[in-house]
């Protein structure tokens, strides 16, 4: 799967950094999953290889204005642009009310539904295209939560020794099963490959799992579940020197806390992001090397800082690997 940031900061956007919003989807596939929209989310999606037409779900950590700002006129943009296709968002249950008022008091009318699902209310989690969608509550100022997205479809390969113990010998035939299609056999038996997919198709690896946290200052609240994740996404708002200066009033984790967690949890690859501002990319001052170097003296594991408009690419190794996304 592929997951293209499109805001990295943390509160305020910086020269560098956009804040927070983040692109899933599967790789080659055309539908997404926006997580988070920052202010100025869609002139991100401008530079970036996605489409507002193709969007299918968002989903809200929280009502913090640095993880919802952009979403009334990302909304908008995508009525002007003539989407009509029903678009789902999960958040917190105040998010349609604010919404509401914000497009009636600036005179807009969506083309399309919002299907509106409060994440405090799940009890199972949601079907979409690709993964199925459940929550974990976090510990932050204000109702927050984690993202789970599980796959639905892994790639799959052929059941040899049941074909050939079904007397379905090697040729175009298994090339038409393993393609979904359907195959009529020498001796006039129909075969949908659709149908029977589970019957001679096998699952090359168990489905992944991406964890997607929006702000939290415990960790461990994601333990249960991270245990059998392939990647967590994690703000590392601060370094533990900064985070102590702070307070724990903010309640944001440092790069030692989520570094620490991962490693306990034997996390194979970890995402850090929501990086405060005052971590710049050179000069003077805080510099985002900073963050990096905290988390690596807790970490062993694949590690990578969130930049705008990368993206990482999970494959089905299990290796996670960073490209440029921008367009």
């Amino acid at each position: 799967m592929e997951l293209l940031f499109l805001g990295t900061s943390a509160g305020t956007p910086t020269k560098s950094r956009n804040v927070t919003g983040l692109a899933l989807r599967k790789v080659d596939a055309k539908p997404w999953i926006l997580v988070d929209c920052g202010e100025a989310t869609q002139h991100r999606i401008l530079r970036a290889p996605i489409s507002l037409h193709r969007l299918q779900a968002i989903c809200i950590t929280h009502l913090h204005g640095d993880h919802c700002y952009g979403l009334p006129g990302l909304l908008a943009s995508a009525s002007l642009m003539g989407r009509t296709a029903p678009l789902t968002i999960i958040g917190p249950k105040e998010l349609p009310e604010w919404l509401r008022i914000t497009l009636q008091l600036t005179q807009v009318t969506l083309g399309y539904e919002l299907d509106f699902i409060d994440v405090a209310s799940l009890t199972a989690p949601v079907a979409l295209d690709d993964f199925l969608v459940s929550a974990i509550p976090l510990s932050h100022r204000v109702a927050c939560f984690a993202y789970q997205f599980v796959e639905t479809v892994v790639l799959r390969k052929l059941d040899k020794a049941k074909l050939l113990a079904d007397d379905i010998e090697s040729g175009e035939v298994w090339g038409q099963l393993l393609r979904g299609e359907t195959a009529t056999l020498p001796d006039g038996r129909i075969i949908n490959g659709e149908r029977s997919s589970d019957e001679y198709l096998l699952p090359t690896r168990p489905p992944y799992t991406v964890i997607i946290a929006g702000d939290n200052d415990n960790p461990a609240l994601l333990a249960h579940c991270a245990q059998s994740a392939q990647l967590l996404v994690h703000e590392a708002t601060y370094t533990q020197d900064i985070a102590d200066k702070v307070g724990a009033e903010a309640q944001h984790s440092s790069a030692k806390m989520i570094a620490e967690f991962a490693q306990a949890v034997a996390l194979p690859n970890l995402i850090l992001t929501h990086f405060s501002p005052r971590y710049r990319n050179g000069g003077k001052g805080h510099t985002i090397n900073e963050i990096e170097q905290e988390a690596r003296q807790y970490y062993s594991g694949t590690l990578f800082l969130a930049q705008d408009l990368a993206l990482y690419h999970l494959d089905n190794s299990g290796k996670l690997s960073k490209r440029d996304a921008s367009g």
